[in-house]
């Protein structure tokens, strides 16, 4: 009996590490709709700052946050900042956000408009391609309304290899 309780116990430990929300900094130039302090952030295999990105695999992203006003489309801005110069994400950059926002179980795709005070997950996968070279860099991830204007925006630290 005794092992398989500290079996259970093991297994519910590995349960709630796996859930943890990665550590992830305010990006410094930018006032956003939603500070990230009110965000939770999970990127996969990284719980705190470098986050390893492996070449020729894919990373994912859930950010749960809470509008404060009513947003009718957004856009994805995600750079390597590399030597104080931005390199743009091949494929995520510039792209429409809304395609992958759900509701807040994380299964209901509702898309945009959002609501203000409507919880919802931004849930996307990004391609850490092989021409990316093995380096040290701070990924910048931006959700971005109208005019630019920042919804939620984070820095992490990472290292391609």
């Amino acid at each position: 009996m005794k092992p398989v309780m500290i079996a259970l116990l093991a297994a519910s430990c590995l349960c709630l590490c796996a859930v943890d929300a990665t550590v992830v900094d305010p990006c410094p130039s930018s006032k956003s709709l939603v500070p990230i302090e009110e965000n939770e952030i999970e990127i996969s295999n990284c719980a705190k700052g470098p986050c390893k990105l492996k070449r020729k695999t894919k990373v994912s992203i859930n950010q749960k946050f809470t509008p404060t006003e009513n947003i009718k489309t957004m856009t994805t801005t995600v750079f390597a900042q590399v030597l104080g110069l931005p390199l743009p994400f091949i494929g995520v950059d510039g792209t429409s956000a809304c395609d992958y926002i759900f509701a807040e179980d994380g299964e209901t795709k509702l898309g945009c408009p959002l609501k203000a005070g409507v919880p919802v997950v931004y849930k996307r996968e990004f391609p850490v391609l092989e021409i990316y070279p093995k380096m040290s860099l701070t990924v910048h991830w931006e959700l971005q309304g109208r005019g630019s204007k920042s919804i939620t925006c984070f820095e992490v630290p990472a290292k391609i290899v």
